[in-house]
């Protein structure tokens, strides 16, 4: 494949849319609904786990509270308590602040604490032992109090080292990257490949303590002059942790040609570690997580089982963990043959699919591999050690995000490696070529033919996946000896479901965070009501369960559902071009995020998290011409020709930003704040222009619906964190909304001359009337609704008033307002909203009852909608399980929202 062209590209709107607690996947069955997190008073605010418990054996939690407008200055400290009152050591910083000056978000930091605690004003106790960070030298070193990890500045040793008091743990943490140059697709040929290391390009400290410690470090992956695949890592450390976190960063930047059997394969992804070992081989430990809580437990060295008997004590000892008494304490049958045991040094756990792995071992290289078990779902988790230290290591989402792997080998020598495979060598190379080779559609004439009957925007060399990303986590433990069962299970719980805090709903609906007023808390008081909660729990089950039944999982794919239904094959029509992925299509992730906002669910926190961290990555493109652009649905993420703002969009982002202060989410929100120069290289419209066209500068045709939602609400953001472009951002987003205002039509206007120097719209000289049934869909309600709490431009709400007003009137109605009608509309019953959003800033008792009438009358789902499911099984199915053919992602995604936002605002005007 050859460097993205820069050349014009998207796809035109108007076509677009004409057609168990250790389970916690999207699908998996035993993640169901968790207890809310308890409503808190205006102040102080009662913080939650999610799950339930604390922090367990993680290192620590960050949580993000919103706060009132002008309630706190922006220096204002705060303090924590558990529920006996006592002051529990928290670190606190600005996350977002009102346009007063006055803290909208602050962030929250804790390495302590179980059950609910209390975040009010004061002065936050200290924690006894603080994370400290030293630069000074060439390293960075930092310190939890408990164990000290020295981080390399240059290189590619990542983490030199990691040392528990004066015992060293673990040593030579680095990244590993295999590629494979070509791929064999028959019998015949020989694999090649070759290695290439993480080299550190920068090193930064973002955060020091007293709490919580953030070193960022990025580079690429080198080999000879060759240096590619750039990574982004941050490591993560709190107070009194013997562990800490890693959030792991690729972003793909290879070629693969479609055709073609050369390129840039990845045939393994991986960290990797090395561990000193110090004890007898019988005192050296192997645990690796199996399914649940399930661990394979054994000594390099075993003395269990054996045709002569060391002693129950002796052998129950090992099994545990413990160091053994010495040998001559024994059955001397045992003792003087101890040399005729075999040492098992290796050990691989493969999940090569997310319904299975296996599990082998091996004595040392070059000997031939047992098999030691295996099962549907691993953990993600290992250990290897002894009585002197030893180092717990885990990947989240390991068979979510399959092919994974762990690797332990040489546990027989004075040194152990660990690798935790991202991508395993054992798997498929990772193909990324595009899957067809267009047909014959070499014209944009040709093209919207094929978008006719595939319905997916094909252009040559547009499917590539030069730029999207994919983030992962990982944790590793420092431990002073093999830890005993129930530690090990706390371990393998934090690697599988990492403890968050919360805060309540109630607090998020008084601080008026989100857009004021479109959620309020769940509400069964009527009949109707409790109709609409059932429909709304109804929807979210059936996605749940749709992720485990069709296996919506994988490296590149978990986080995503599928677009829509094929009723004939019974499947989600994953091969049918623009119907496959979602990509965030009419915005399923405001669905889940308004859902959880306003019932604390979370089970519904954890899907709209997987859902946040695959479309902000994967979706989007990060580096190349595309930069700050995503692409629509499509059977591959990256492979519609449609590159638009629209699923890019900052909105997607927040939610999980603002509730977690994730940095890694946080970086792709100020990415955005410059993607208004891609309307320079990519002309949305380009294929269905009828007037010539060609992208100036001074003069970007951008719309007014899914463009600037997308730019505004990375605008809004940047200057809601004070980050480095945020006079910038402020400047855009109140100019921008000036312009629309002014124009004749306002938004019904549909699309102004942007000019990229002034961040201004152009006023038409004339009105014109073009409205899209898209425009409103991608989050331009919620977006606005913020915009016209936060800033006062009375012109400007008239504008978008008037938009809610007409949308869903009478063609008469339109034409009488604005001279002519909006032509043939859909998505009326998710446009109800817009409605509902009017009448109440307005008090337009006529748009109230026209928002229910649309809501439950129109397109969409609707009282006469099954609201139920339907076996299938085979042979008419791959697997047996459940359907609901009438269900779509689309129609789901707007019923959603429609729903959470006409209950809030105007649920006491239900018919």
């Amino acid at each position: 494949m050859s460097p993205i062209p820069r050349r014009s590209l998207l796809k035109a709107a108007a076509v677009a849319g004409a057609a168990a607690q250790f389970s916690w996947a999207l699908g998996a069955k035993d993640a169901q609904a968790a207890p809310r997190a308890e409503a808190a008073d205006a102040d102080p605010v009662t913080l939650d786990w999610l799950e339930g418990g604390g922090l367990g054996a993680a290192p620590g939690s960050t949580v993000g509270v919103p706060w009132p407008k002008g309630v706190y200055e922006a220096d204002q400290t705060f303090a924590l308590t558990d529920a006996d009152g006592r002051a529990v050591p928290v670190q606190t910083w600005p996350l977002a602040y009102w346009p007063d000056g006055s803290l909208k978000w602050t962030a929250h930091a804790v390495s302590s604490g179980s059950g609910k605690l209390t975040l009010a004003a004061g002065q936050a106790a200290a924690p006894d032992k603080k994370v400290t960070v030293d630069r000074s030298g060439g390293t960075v070193d930092v310190s939890t109090g408990v164990i000290t990890v020295r981080i390399g500045k240059d290189g590619s040793t990542l983490v030199k080292s990691v040392r528990r008091g004066s015992t060293e743990i673990a040593r030579n943490g680095r990244l590993v990257l295999i590629r494979q140059p070509e791929i064999e697709d028959d019998d015949q040929g020989t694999v090649r490949t070759e290695r290439f290391d993480g080299a550190i390009g920068e090193v930064t400290v973002e955060q020091d303590g007293p709490v919580r410690a953030v070193v960022r470090i990025d580079g690429k992956h080198r080999k000879g002059n060759r240096s590619w695949l750039p990574f982004s890592i941050r490591l993560y450390f709190y107070a009194g942790a013997d562990s800490f976190r890693m959030v792991h960063t690729i972003t793909y930047d290879g070629t693969q040609e479609p055709g073609k059997a050369s390129g840039d394969f990845i045939r393994g992804l991986g960290v990797r570690f090395s561990v000193p070992l110090r004890d007898a081989a019988y005192d050296r430990h192997i645990r690796i997580g199996g399914e649940g809580k399930g661990l394979l437990r054994e000594a390099v060295k075993g003395i269990t089982g054996l045709r002569r008997d060391p002693g129950a004590a002796v052998q129950a000892a090992q099994y545990a963990g413990q160091k053994l008494p010495d040998p001559s304490t024994w059955d001397q049958r045992v003792t003087t043959r101890l040399q005729y045991i075999p040492e098992w040094g290796d050990y691989t756990l493969a999940q090569l699919s997310a319904d299975g792995f296996t599990l082998r071992k091996r004595t040392r290289k070059g000997y031939g591999w047992i098999g030691a078990g295996g099962g549907r779902r691993a953990s993600g988790f290992g250990y290897v050690g002894g009585a002197s230290g030893g180092l717990s290591f885990g990947l989240r989402d390991f068979w979510e995000k399959y092919p994974a792997q762990l690797d332990i080998r040489d546990a027989h020598t004075d040194e152990a490696e660990v690798t935790l495979w991202l991508w395993s060598p054992e798997a498929q190379p990772m193909d990324l070529r595009f899957y067809h080779d267009g047909m014959g559609q070499d014209t944009y004439a040709e093209q919207l033919e094929g978008l006719n009957i595939t319905y997916e925007d094909y252009e040559p060399e547009f499917g590539t996946p030069y730029g999207i990303a994919r983030t992962s986590e990982l944790l590793f433990w420092a431990n002073e000896s093999t830890p005993s069962a129930d530690v090990l299970a706390q371990q393998v719980e934090a690697v599988r479901t990492l403890p968050q805090l919360a805060a309540p709903p109630k607090q998020l609906i008084r601080a008026k965070v989100f857009g004021p007023g479109l959620y309020s808390e769940p509400d069964r008081s009527t009949p109707a009501k409790a109709k609409i909660e059932d429909h709304l729990d109804f929807l979210f089950t059936y996605y749940k369960d749709q992720v485990e039944q069709r296996r919506w999982y994988g490296f590149w794919d978990y986080g995503d559902i599928m677009h829509t239904y094929d009723t004939v094959r019974h499947v989600w029509r994953y091969d049918i071009g623009g119907y496959a992925w979602d990509n965030s299509e009419l915005s399923p992730d405001l669905w889940l995020w308004y859902a959880y906002l306003r019932s604390g669910r979370a089970d519904i926190f954890r899907f709209a998290e997987a859902m946040t961290r695959h479309t902000g990555e994967v979706d989007v493109y990060h580096l190349g011409t595309w930069a700050g652009l995503g692409t629509r649905h499509g059977v591959q993420h990256y492979a519609d020709s449609a590159k638009q703002q629209r699923i890019a969009n900052t909105t997607y982002r927040r939610f999980y930003y603002f509730l977690t202060a994730d940095e890694r989410v946080g970086d792709l929100m100020h990415a955005n704040v410059d993607s208004d120069e891609t309307f320079l290289v990519l002309d949305p419209l380009r294929k269905v222009r009828t007037d010539p066209y060609t992208p100036d500068r001074h003069a970007l045709s951008i719309g007014f619906g899914t463009d600037w939602s997308g730019l505004v609400s990375a605008w809004l953001t940047e200057w809601e964190r004070k980050g480095p472009k945020w006079e910038k951002a402020k400047a855009r987003v109140l100019s921008t909304m000036e312009g629309i205002a002014a124009q004749p039509n306002g938004f019904v206007q549909g699309s102004g001359l942007y000019d990229l120097d002034t961040g201004k719209f152009a006023v038409a000289s004339a009105p014109v009337v073009s409205v899209s049934h898209l425009s409103a869909v991608f989050g331009l309600n919620e977006l606005c609704a913020e915009l016209i709490d936060l800033v006062d431009m009375p012109k400007f709400n008239d504008a978008y008033f008037d938009y809610c007003r007409y949308f869903n009137a009478t063609k008469a109605e339109q034409k009488a307002r604005y001279g002519s009608d909006f032509g043939t509309l859909l998505l009326f019953q998710g446009h109800s909203r817009l409605d509902a959003y009017a009448a109440v800033r307005t008090g337009d008792a006529a748009l109230a009852k026209r928002a229910w009438t649309k809501f439950y009358g129109s397109d969409g789902y609707t009282e006469s909608s099954p609201w139920k499911t339907e076996a299938v099984s085979g042979p008419m199915a791959l697997v047996a399980g459940s359907e609901a053919s009438w269900v779509s992602s689309n129609d789901t995604a707007l019923y959603g929202l429609a729903a959470i936002e006409n209950l809030a605002l105007l649920g006491d005007k239900m018919p």
